[in-house]
Formats: C-alpha cells, structure tokens, sequence
C-alpha cells in the first residue's frame, strides 16, 4: 500500500469525535466524504445518535439529522435512515421525541433515554453493519464529546460506540473559540487507557493566521501526548452547508445592498431553519433572525418558522407581545408566510390530544386563517414537489409533521403537490401558509415568492449549486491540510 493514497486505499470505520459540540465534527465527515469520493472510493456517513431539530426526509421514507443528510450528498448518496439510527428532537429542556431508524416512537426525559441506551444500542448496530456491508468505507460522527464522563456507562454515540465496533478515531478541536490545546488534553485526560488508545491523532479545525506561528505549539502538543496532529483546516468564510442545529452566524458580504427584509422569530423550539439559508445568503435579501424579547423590527416579509412544540412556542411567541407585532405587519400591508408549525400558528385552533408535544390540550391560534390543527400519532414524511399556485413556479422540499389541518382556508391552496393542494393563501394575498419545507430552496420558487413579497427584478439564486460548490471548497481545503501519507501510518496498519 502506497502511504501517499490513503483516500484511495483505506477500507472499513474511521470515527470523527469532538473536544465539543460545534467543534467541526459534521463538517469534517463531510468534507472526507467528498474526498473519498472524488478518490473513486464508495463512502457513506452515519451518525449513531444525534440531537437536533433540523432534519431530512430519507430515501426509504424515515427521518434522520439534516446533518447527515448533508453528509449523504457529499458522498454522493441518497440519505438513508441507516445513516442515522437515533435521532432526538428536543421538545422541552428536560425531554425530547426519539426516532429510532427514521420512526417516532416514544418521548423521554434525560433521565429516561438514558436507561433506554441499551436497548438502542442494537438498532445503532444493526445500522452500522448494513452499511458497512454496502460500502467500502463508513465515516462515522460522534455527537458532542467522549469526554462527557457522567454519560459513559451507557454510551453510544461517542467511545461506547467506538469500543463496541473496534474502530479509529479522529479527535478534532476548534482553535477559533480558544483554549485549543486545553482542549485536547482535558479530553484525553478524561478518557480511560483503552479510549486514548483509539485515538489516533488530532485535526485541529477553523484557524486562521500564519500557521508558522501555530507550529510550536503542534509540536509541543505531539510530544506531550504522543499522538500526531493530522493536520490544521483553515477558517472558511462562507460555506452554505447545512447546520446540524445551531442558528447560522450572519456572514453578510460588505457589498451587499439588500432590498428587501425577511424577519423570522426565533422560537424555543424553532425547527428546520435551514428552511431559510437561499433567504439568508441572497444578495438582495435581509434576513434577521429576532430573538426573544425584543419587538419584531420592521420588515417586508415575516416568516413563522417550524416547531417541536407548537402550544409552547405560541405561548412564547404571545408572551414577547409578537402577536401584536405580527397584526401590526398586516395592517401596514406586509406579507407573511407560515411554514409547518408556522401555518399551524396561523389557524383558529390548536388540539394535541394525545400530549404528543407537551400535555394534552387545545389552545387558541392566532386565528388569521380559518383553519383547525389536531396532532395525529402518526408522523407525515414525505419528499414532495409541486408548484406555487397562481405562480406556477416549481417546488421541491419535504414534509415532516404529525398535525392534521383542517378548515375553509386550505380551499385556497398555497401549492399543487402534483394534484394534492397544500396550505392556504389568504384572499388578501397577504398570507400564505404551507406544510412544506424547502419552500424558498429552487431557484423559480425562490424568485416568485420574493416578487410576491415586494422585490421587484430580484436576481436569480440557486441555493443547490452554492451548497455544492462549497463541499467541493471544503473538500479543496481539507485534502490540502489533512496529510494522506500521516493518515496512513496511523490507520493503515
């Protein structure tokens, strides 16, 4: 074996962990899988457990991280629910829904799913070995830190995982945040003998700077551990890449003159905003994400995201007087659309009988569209494509949500699924109202909708094409830094 081809002759696991969460772990199996690929190589991602409220709609019709989906398109496959096994999606700070292989089964509190590890632990490893079976290489993503010593018993995302299926691992540390190499030792420290042992070097992600001033303190850190460090990935501003869950940074290029402005209310529970990333990065467009507490600032267009919890979010939403605000924005002739639990806000009433997202109960909406939601036990998970109604515009996205709506406004479909209508478009024309996410992500839709916001002659902008150019960026950046020659020794034994 060539110790210059690593990308193109390793086979079996190689895990990616983290000093801590954000520390670049889904962005660095992404960027190797689009490294792997380009190297001929059949590569997939998979995630044991993941915690997040921005996720995708698979292949085979399930649920998983948006993250991995991501990962997915970087190695050239379709998402999977085998990529990710164990998906928890928060609906309170002490609970979360946990899907398991793509399915809603149950809600836990921390306590809870932390007794139900080992009985996850089977389908985590009945993932792995299928696609270890169908590929020749399977990136894995760890999911905070391994050195999270009051969870190690019944880990399974981290170094449980790792130990149960004998594989490498990566540890990677982000320098921009600081305290970098406190990082890494305070993780191996925390580490057992065995667990040390598997990791096999360092990467040390987002640096910027002369990488000459860097050198010393690599150096140092290779001799006091004796593990080597892969390799120091530089800080890459712009990427449109998926977030796992956390809200972007505002990255807004100083020559930029946006025309039209998008404010969006960040709710406790706010799910799938990546729904607005072709809003967030589009040269004409400003998008401000308004955090609790504050009025909504003035706007051309308002944007009622996806929830986990819809009752509670409302009650949060009213709480920061932003039912006022949001009535005000009507009455002064400016748009709003609600996208999923946002359209579900707009309604008259709400119903969750079963206490699917909290206790079981009925509240008031906000009562702008004649419409009813009642929860179902049964999630709704598809992969739709249709058109704007009245636009013929085309759409692509996915539906993820168990609430049934009902009501004289949906006699108004905001979309055509291919004959099924979707949402509501108020007579006005002021609101619109759709079970779709994506609904801002094609190019023609995109377009259409900022003209029936008030932007006039707005540029064309395809979110799909910068999202690959990115992962082809980040694979340009991490096949540079990451040395194929070290990997080799390390992994290739």
């Amino acid at each position: 074996m060539r110790t210059d081809g690593f990308y193109r002759d390793f086979r079996g696991t190689l895990m990616i962990q983290g000093c801590t969460s954000d520390a670049g772990k889904s962005t660095l199996v992404a960027a190797l899988g689009r490294v792997f690929r380009r190297h001929g190589r059949d590569v997939a991602p998979f995630k044991p457990q993941n915690m997040a409220l921005n996720s995708a709609v698979t292949a085979d019709g399930g649920e998983i991280g948006r993250a991995q989906a991501l990962q997915a398109q970087a190695c050239g496959l379709e998402p999977h629910t085998d990529m990710n096994p164990v998906l928890l999606k928060p609906n309170s700070d002490t609970g979360a829904q946990v899907v398991i292989q793509g399915r809603a089964r149950f809600n836990a509190d921390a306590v809870g799913y932390h007794e139900y590890k080992p009985l996850a632990l089977p389908y985590v490893l009945q993932s792995y070995q299928r696609l270890l079976a169908a590929h020749e290489v399977v990136l894995v993503e760890g999911a905070g830190s391994p050195a999270e010593v009051n969870l190690r018993d019944r880990d399974i995302a981290n170094m449980g995982f790792a130990e149960s299926v004998d594989c490498p691992v990566l540890l990677v540390a982000d320098i921009d945040r600081g305290g970098v190499f406190a990082h890494l030792l305070g993780t191996l420290a925390c580490l057992s003998s065995s667990e040390q042992q598997r990791i096999r070097g360092f990467v040390i992600n987002r640096f910027r700077g002369d990488l000459a001033l860097l050198e010393p303190g690599l150096r140092w850190l290779e001799q006091r551990t004796g593990k080597p460090v892969f390799g120091v990935l530089p800080y890459l501003q712009g990427l449109a890449l998926d977030a796992e869950d956390t809200l972007p940074h505002s990255e807004r290029p100083t020559d930029r003159s946006p025309r039209l402005k998008v404010v969006v209310p960040v709710l406790p529970r706010i799910s799938n905003h990546t729904d607005f990333d072709a809003l967030r990065l589009h040269p004409q467009v400003e998008l401000v994400f308004a955090a609790p507490g504050r009025p909504l600032p003035g706007a051309d267009l308002i944007v009622l995201p996806g929830s986990k919890s819809v009752q509670a979010d409302l009650r949060a939403l009213r709480s920061h007087g932003w039912d006022r605000d949001i009535r005000r924005h009507l009455r002064l002739g400016g748009k709003l659309i609600g996208i999923c639990g946002g359209m579900q806000m707009l309604g008259h009433t709400l119903h969750d009988p079963l206490g699917l997202e909290g206790p079981a109960g009925s509240m008031d909406g906000l009562g702008l569209l004649d419409l009813h939601t009642t929860l179902a036990a049964e999630k709704q998970l598809r992969r739709v494509s249709g058109r704007l109604a009245g636009h013929g515009a085309c759409v692509e996205g996915y539906e993820i949500h168990a609430g049934v709506s009902t009501g004289a406004a949906l006699e108004r479909p905001a979309l055509d699924l291919l004959g099924r209508p979707d949402g509501a478009l108020d007579a006005d024309g002021q609101i619109l109202a759709t079970y779709v996410h994506g609904l801002f992500d094609t190019p023609e839709a995109l377009t259409a909708l900022l003209r029936w916001a008030g932007l006039n002659g707005a540029a064309a902008f395809d979110l799909g094409a910068l999202r690959e150019q990115s992962l082809e960026r980040l694979a340009d950046a991490t096949e540079q830094a990451l040395s194929g020659t070290a990997l080799c020794r390390a992994l290739c034994d």
